[in-house]
């Protein structure tokens, strides 16, 4: 299995099939197993990496480096390390925070972000405080939140055997990448979205309970090359609940980004 040693971290990734590079970033505390569906159907015109994140799955998990600024330079890195020209970065939740962060930081590098029902903007709204409440309730008792909350994540195309997959990768990972919440509480990314010269598309699912549609409709007015596509039928997990309609929409949102 192929890992590469980047920042002193050992971090697990998956390199298949060919084509235009896109690489899968996955949400808080999940891996890189949430795109099975996409690597089964897409690598057949794609060369797919999904990573697993510093703390997550098959990962090292070091005590410290749950940064915002750490994975975007983990990213960064692995894109060197694997001579990626530019690569399409598809990140899902705060993995779209990655991926807009690394693709502000290395524009060069980059030739496109999808944005996956994320990345919020929190300051100055009642979600700044539902993020620091979440925080201190993941402190108290991890395992019984993560049980309740996880639920709320997804949409009716979900059902329990989605919700216990999700829940058993979440607590497989490290306690410490809890402390991006904290950082995100005080994330806003609505400053750096007009200064991003390349496509930027934003998927959103009709279901989605986490983050408000309106947040995807702002960024994605804001990018000077910004899109917004709505998902029917589905939650915060567009890729595993709709997986079909999230892969064709993909192809097509890649396709146009070449253009």
């Amino acid at each position: 299995m192929p890992y590469a040693t980047v920042q002193g971290t050992r971090l697990f990734y998956r390199d298949h099939g060919a084509g235009r590079p896109l690489v899968f970033v996955h949400g808080w505390a999940t891996s890189g197993r949430v795109w099975e569906a996409q690597f089964a159907d897409l690598a057949a015109d794609h060369r797919l990496i999904a990573l697993d994140c510093r703390g997550c799955g098959r990962s090292g998990r070091p005590a410290d480096g749950h940064t915002l600024a750490a994975n975007v330079a983990d990213l960064l890195c692995l894109i060197d390390i694997l001579d990626l020209a530019e690569p399409v970065l598809v990140g899902s939740s705060i993995g779209a925070t990655f991926a807009l962060a690394a693709a502000a930081a290395a524009p060069e590098l980059v030739g496109g972000v999808v944005s996956v029902d994320g990345p919020g903007h929190w300051p100055g709204t009642g979600m700044a405080a539902e993020l620091r409440e979440l925080s201190a309730r993941l402190a108290a008792d991890r395992a019984a939140l993560v049980r309740e909350w996880i639920p709320t994540w997804h949409g009716t195309a979900a059902g329990p055997e989605m919700h216990q997959r999700t829940i058993a990768q979440i607590l497989d990972s490290s306690p410490a990448i809890d402390n991006l919440f904290t950082e995100a509480a005080a994330y806003d990314p609505r400053g750096l979205l007009p200064t991003l010269d390349l496509p930027v598309a934003f998927l959103h699912g009709d279901q989605e309970t986490q983050i408000p549609l309106e947040v995807s409709r702002t960024l994605a007015d804001l990018a000077p090359h910004g899109s917004l596509h709505v998902v029917e039928g589905s939650g915060h997990m567009i890729h595993e609940e709709q997986p079909a309609a999230f892969n064709r929409l993909l192809r097509a949102v890649v396709r146009d980004m070449a253009a």
